[in-house]
């Protein structure tokens, strides 16, 4: 059982990383906020933390996204095609999405690897630059099981339902 409950924890760890960056966020721009104008002393800092979590934020929460398939699709015009259409364009949305997601896997492991090399820093809190957007390439392998998965439940909840409306 120990086993299973970790399991889910890593499974669902895009939910909670994005979720506790959220929370970062909005807390420190709260009190950053108090800071600047009640104490009249700003955090200098405040602004590296809070690009940290808005990239932390918006890449998990894309993983997540893929996971409860909640991303933004306009099928009404697929739906006007006949059904033969509308599974070959349904296939070539999942090839399309797939290759994107590995290019971006591709460029965003460029994109570390740069930063690696160059050393570039933040100017107050001296934290590596490549930290902050590590989560790319990991989000995005994320993107792509969810997306597999998701597609799958959904695939043969449509196979069962098929058979039930058969009988």
């Amino acid at each position: 059982m120990e086993k299973r409950k970790w399991l889910n924890y890593l499974i669902n760890s895009d939910s909670y990383i994005a979720s506790l960056a959220l929370i970062v966020l909005v807390v420190l721009t709260s009190l950053g906020v108090f800071m600047r104008y009640i104490v009249g002393k700003p955090f200098t800092w405040l602004e590296e933390v809070q690009l940290f979590c808005m990239v932390w934020i918006v890449f998990q929460g894309g993983s997540v996204a893929f996971k409860t398939h909640n991303h933004v699709s306009i099928e009404m015009v697929v739906e006007q095609f006949p059904l033969k259409i509308q599974t070959i364009i349904m296939y070539l949305v999942h090839l399309l999405v797939i290759l994107i997601l590995g290019y971006l896997f591709y460029q965003s492991l460029g994109f570390i690897a740069l930063f690696v090399r160059n050393g570039r820093k933040t100017s107050m809190l001296n934290i590596p630059m490549w930290l902050f957007y590590i989560i790319a390439p990991i989000s995005i392998c994320e993107m792509i099981i969810n997306y597999i998965n998701s597609e799958y439940k959904i695939a043969k909840e449509f196979i069962e339902n098929k058979g039930v409306e058969n009988e």
